[in-house]
Parts: structure tokens; sequence; C-alpha cells
């Protein structure tokens, strides 16, 4: 795996990237490092922060447990769970709350019993949309407890 630092101004454009991706603002960063995983994936740390990128998504690393927090969120029930850890989508009859959430926008999938983070998923329908579905899928699951970037992740520090 080929790690690098990257430029100061590569560095301010991929933050801002970011930060309107996701709707929220990051502090300044000055050392981001770019850690190649695979030619569609990277893990990109800097200042206590993990970012995953596949492809063209930039997702929040399942280890960041702050900056989960500050995205909507569904809490699905156990039974779910195994099926998570696998990569499935999230179904609605796994769901028990969820907050507000746009379609297309990130969510963070939570298990019920020990409020962990299991996965990081983009929305298929809005929040307003999944309260009147009793089935069907409703997010996409990109990143999750136990993937290959996971695995990598837990290899990468600071």
């Amino acid at each position: 795996m080929k790690s690098n630092l990257i430029s100061k101004s590569e560095t301010s454009s991929l933050l801002k990237t970011i930060s309107e991706r996701w709707g929220m603002e990051f502090p300044k960063i000055k050392n981001l490092k770019v850690h190649q995983i695979s030619d569609e994936a990277q893990i990109i740390t800097g200042n206590g922060m993990k970012i995953l990128k596949v492809n063209d998504d930039y997702l929040p690393f399942l280890s960041e447990t702050k900056m989960l927090e500050r995205f909507p969120n569904v809490t699905v029930d156990m039974g779910a769970v195994k099926f998570m850890c696998k990569g499935a989508n999230v179904m609605r009859p796994g769901i028990k709350t969820f907050t507000d959430f746009e379609k297309d926008k990130l969510v963070c999938i939570v298990e019920e019993s020990q409020h962990k983070f299991l996965a990081v998923g983009k929305a298929l329908v809005s929040s307003t949309e999944l309260e009147s579905m009793e089935k069907g899928e409703v997010i996409k699951n990109l990143h999750y407890i136990s993937d290959k970037f996971w695995e990598t992740g837990k290899t990468i520090y600071d």
C-alpha cells in the first residue's frame, strides 16, 4: 500500500469538496495523507480524521465516531445486523427509528442494542418517503464493519 502526503492546494480543495458534499465545515488541516488501498479506494487521514474514498464517493470512516454522529442515521433491529456486516443494503422492515435525511445523502446505520455504528450508506429515498414505506430498499450500503476497507483502516494511523 502506497501512502503519501498531498500538497496544501490539494488538501484545501479536497476538504472543500467533502464539506460541500457532507454539508459540514472542517477545521483547516495541513498534512493530509492519502493511503492507496486499491485502484478504486483510498483512505485519507490527517489531524485525527479518517475518510474513505471509494470511486467518487467520500465516506466518513466507521472508526470516526465523533464525525459519524454529525450525520443523519437509522437504527436497525438486531435481525438486520448480520446482513449489514456482510454488505447488504438496509431494507425498510429492519429499520426501528430514523432521523431526517434527503435522498442521495449519506446516512449512518446504527444497531439498536449498543448503539454502535455498523455502516455508512447512501439514502435511496428521503426520510419523508420512508415514513410511508412498508418494504423495499432504503439505504445502499457503501462501507460496513468487517469490509476490506475496515480491515485495512485498522492498520493505518496518523
